[in-house]
């Protein structure tokens, strides 16, 4: 578990982090979001040691983590995926790490053949693509089969075969009860993998919550309806108000409740095979629940 309590990080007059409060808990995968800038990867560097708060406190499984020696016993964590020797090969970087940490030699292999890398194992990092490092990163966080697991943009640089193992990862990871704490900017994956969210924004936190309790927070909400008479159906509609666009073979309701548009399908004897609320998605949601937060806004006048 991670207990982050009032967390704040300044750097002279810029406050980066502040007062930030939230927990992550053990068995799902938590998602940490928030605008370039928001303040990420300061609170990841303090969670780990790395950065230390002007005030507030963060623990890992009740302790700081400075205070725990074996570190990878504890947390494995990608911070960076460059942040590695290019000479070294990849089983010599891992190998360094597992003594460094007194872990198991033979953990060395297993996790580079989770990784996908065991053909690589011998080949220097300074030749590996972007989406080997992350896998390599990736099987250094595993090396001391840690309770807390963190990583910071994992899938930067992954092809698609590489985000699904990713995603099935984080997944199977949770299930066998571990803490797994992400940060990514991609909605779509964590709208896939993330059971709960932690927002922030300029440094403040927006939201801790479920993902399903997040999106719900978006204000747009609208009605899909399919029918064979959609000509006949979208006037009616259109009369008692609501808007109505064509997606398709569907019609897109706004203005009206799903009991409300099959009402008036019912009350005109037109055949509905299709109707369903659609809410905000996660990107929609977190577009407008962080609007205020963002930092940099493209194609913003100077």
């Amino acid at each position: 578990m991670i207990e982050v309590n009032g967390l704040t990080k300044r750097y002279g007059g810029t406050t980066a982090v502040k007062d930030l409060t939230f927990t992550v808990r053990p068995g799902r995968v938590t998602g940490f979001l928030g605008p370039n800038g928001a303040g990420k990867s300061t609170t990841l560097r303090m969670i780990l040691g790395l950065h230390e708060p002007s005030s507030g406190t963060v623990t890992v499984g009740g302790r700081p983590f400075r205070d725990r020696s074996r570190g990878l016993r504890h947390v494995g964590s990608l911070l960076d995926a460059h942040d590695v020797h290019g000479g070294r090969t990849a089983a010599a970087h891992l190998a360094a790490l597992a003594a460094g940490n007194r872990i198991p030699r033979h953990r060395v292999a297993e996790v580079l053949q989770e990784a996908g890398l065991a053909e690589a194992a011998r080949r220097r990092i300074g030749g590996f693509s972007l989406g080997m490092k992350q896998r390599l990163g990736i099987a250094s966080a595993l090396l001391g089969d840690p309770p807390v697991l963190i990583f910071d943009e994992p899938l930067n640089g992954l092809d698609p075969e590489g985000v699904k193992w990713v995603r099935d990862l984080f997944r199977r990871l949770a299930a066998e009860g571990r803490t797994v704490f992400v940060s990514s900017h991609l909605m779509s994956e964590m709208e896939h993998t993330a059971d709960q969210l932690v927002v922030i924004g300029r440094g403040e936190l927006i939201a801790a919550e479920s993902l399903a309790g997040f999106s719900a927070r978006g204000t747009r909400s609208d009605v899909t309806v399919g029918t064979s008479a959609s000509s006949v159906l979208e006037g009616l509609l259109a009369a008692e108000g609501a808007t109505v666009r064509v997606e398709g073979d569907l019609l897109v309701v706004t203005g009206l409740t799903s009991v409300q548009v099959g009402e008036i399908a019912q009350r005109h004897r037109l055949p509905i095979h299709h109707l369903s609320t659609r809410s905000s998605s996660l990107e929609e949601a977190f577009m407008e629940l962080t609007a205020d937060s963002v930092q940099y806004l493209a194609g913003e006048s100077r």
